[in-house]
């Protein structure tokens, strides 16, 4: 043991002080770049046809208790991991891949100011004013149309479930290729980050829509380790790129268990003030069982209709579906 005394003290060292969420202060929603924090990430899905794609990057410190060679994780730096799912929008069929620096002699992957991220050859990072996405059979760039915003209240989750900064770029031009073919459509990018354990300690049932009037409408709802609903968050950001916090209220319709036994609600009644709007999947799979998270979730294409303000609504976009916590 005195022999790894040098080792230990060295990555304490090292090791960041990591930081929770601060209901008072709002991030920057210009800053994407990482942060020292427990839980990461980078999401960007879309519609870009002939698919739906969802990509996410994570950063993540091992939890306290979480031990390599007897030492704690968190000495060892973040773990990265990426995912990729793709939806072919004309048959339904799905592909779904993942890298990760899981292991302890892997290539280490990187996330860096820009932000640049990079794990196992995948790289999404900053490129002439917007982002370029280089993952396995996807090349796509994403420009902006909007700017970036920070949801109200600039959080997701509880002081019980931790809480994750949340901001978002909610359209983007993205065009580029696709498993060989030219693909062109409309994207949504977001950025989290805090102390919360997702899929241990906080589940959620997440939309990002793209509505027929110009404007994107963000709901998540957020909930517990019980599976009890404790936070509720709605957004939308209007044609001129304006965010306001919409109340809403998330009806169930319709659920779907997977071949796995796992239940999923897909389809959903979102209504608030002024708002009425029925999503649904384009397609009922969508599953995913990560082995490098080891979280069960569900992802994919959505559509719907309603009314918004008075007026006719249609909706596209994605959905994100959090069962909790799978083992291989």
């Amino acid at each position: 043991m005195r022999r790894l005394w040098p080792l230990v003290l060295l990555l304490s060292a090292c090791a960041p002080v990591l930081v929770g969420v601060d209901p008072k202060r709002l991030p920057d929603p210009q800053d994407w770049d990482p942060k020292p924090a427990q839980m990461e990430w980078w999401y960007a899905s879309g519609w870009v046809e002939p698919y739906a794609f969802h990509f996410a990057f994570f950063k993540a410190y091992a939890p306290p208790a979480y031990r390599i060679l007897g030492l704690p994780g968190s000495l060892f730096g973040p773990f990265h991991a990426a995912h990729l799912a793709l939806t072919d929008l004309r048959t339904g069929k799905r592909v779904f891949l993942e890298v990760s620096d899981q292991d302890l002699f892997a290539p280490r992957g990187r996330a860096e100011a820009g932000p640049y991220l990079e794990v196992s050859g995948w790289r999404f990072y900053r490129e002439n004013g917007g982002f370029r996405l280089l993952a396995g059979p996807v090349d796509l760039r994403l420009r902006p149309l909007k700017p970036p915003v920070v949801h109200p209240p600039g959080y997701s989750g509880t002081e019980e479930t931790g809480r994750l900064y949340y901001q978002s770029y909610t359209r983007l031009e993205a065009w580029g290729q696709v498993l060989g073919e030219e693909a062109r459509g409309e994207a949504w990018a977001d950025h989290q980050w805090g102390e919360q354990f997702s899929g241990l300690s906080a589940t959620w049932d997440w939309l990002s829509l793209h509505l027929s009037d110009g404007s994107e409408l963000m709901a998540y709802q957020v909930k517990g380790a019980k599976g009890e609903v404790v936070q509720v968050l709605g957004s939308r950001v209007d044609p001129l790129g304006r965010v306001e916090g919409v109340e809403l209220r998330f009806l169930p319709l319709e659920a779907w268990k997977s071949p796995s036994g796992h239940t999923y609600t897909l389809a959903w009644r979102l209504v608030g003030p002024g708002l009425d709007l029925e999503v649904r999947p384009r397609f009922l799979e969508g599953e995913i069982l990560s082995r490098t998270t080891r979280v069960a979730y569900w992802e994919g294409p959505v559509v719907g209709e309603g009314a918004l303000r008075g007026y006719p609504v249609r909706a596209r976009g994605m959905g994100e579906f959090v069962a909790g916590p799978w083992r291989p």
